[in-house]
């Protein structure tokens, strides 16, 4: 069982940064591809930025490329989003995920999520 424990979310403006964190309770944290999805007010969660086990592929959806990063340590068992240049359609609850077998944007292929963490862009 693997618990994810986001941080690192809050109220920021349009154009800002933030970095949100997702700290893993798994020993074994190097064996899971980490994902981050996130849902807004009325909308389905949808697929945000994936990394691989060793952090040397990276893949993002395209409303965020260019302004997001997700890169991870696994020596501290944490991954991270980098937001920069936030929007107003940012804002959401960023939920992080973990896989030992699946890396991409199928939220299916994630066996464990952390309770999110809110994200708010205001103008």
């Amino acid at each position: 069982q693997v618990q994810l424990v986001e941080a690192g979310g809050g109220l920021v403006q349009a154009g800002g940064s933030l970095r949100l964190s997702c700290t893993a309770s798994a020993r074994a944290f190097s064996g899971y591809a980490m994902g981050w999805f996130r849902q807004a007010p009325g909308k389905e969660r949808e697929f945000v930025a994936a990394i691989t086990r060793g952090g040397g592929n990276t893949v993002y959806a395209d409303s965020v490329k260019g302004r997001f990063t997700i890169f991870r340590d696994n020596a501290k068992m944490s991954v991270y989003l980098q937001m920069n240049s936030l929007k107003l359609e940012d804002t959401a609850v960023y939920y992080c995920a973990a896989s030992q077998t699946f890396y991409g944007s199928n939220q299916d292929g994630y066996n464990y999520w952390g309770q999110g963490t809110q994200v708010t862009v205001s103008s």
